[in-house]
């Protein structure tokens, strides 16, 4: 058995399917990718791409802010691109948090320009099967509607701690990765 499951179970709150993804495929994925350019990046402090980037990057991953809207200004020491094809950083993953219409763009722009990179993280909502195989085809792993930050804090026990039924059962709590 792989750790990526081609299992396709339907979402309840959608009429689409989605992809399940093995608990240790997604700390693999996790461990391996450090540096990530996050498109669609907000400079606002309630929107989820602002919180959830802020959480990561309090857990040791190096946050690349990307969105025409806020190029140049600086996030947590780091200056927002306009696109991903200004970045001259070594980039592991990109995390779309835009429209599922946007990601064929954003990955045939992360492909041509991001030598380096290893993964394709889609947000909560955010899917797209040809993209996805696109980067496929290309060796890239690809995660779709999932959030790294609630994936991150249901492997670890965080989210069970709160009282959230993370299916996933432990004895003990495991790190953040």
């Amino acid at each position: 058995m792989t750790a990526r499951t081609n299992l396709i179970r339907a979402n309840p709150m959608t009429t689409e399917s989605r992809e399940s993804y093995s608990p240790a495929y997604i700390a693999k994925v996790l461990q391996e990718n450090k540096v990530i350019a996050s498109v669609g990046m907000s400079l606002n402090p309630i929107k989820p791409s602002f919180l959830v980037g802020r959480w990561l990057s309090l857990r040791g991953f190096t946050i690349i802010p990307v969105n025409p809207a806020y190029a140049g200004q600086e996030m947590w020491g780091k200056t927002t691109y306009g696109d991903i094809d200004e970045i001259k950083e070594h980039i592991d993953m990109v995390q779309i948090f835009r429209r599922s219409e946007a990601v064929p763009a954003i990955v045939a722009a992360a492909l041509q320009h991001l030598p380096n990179l290893k993964t394709i993280w889609m947000q909560l909502g955010v899917s797209h099967p040809e993209a996805a195989e696109t980067a496929r085809a290309r060796g890239i792993e690809v995660v779709q509607d999932l959030c790294p930050k609630m994936e991150l804090q249901r492997i670890s026990g965080e989210l069970g701690r709160y009282g959230v039924n993370t299916g996933f059962v432990t004895s003990r709590l495991l790190p953040l990765i």
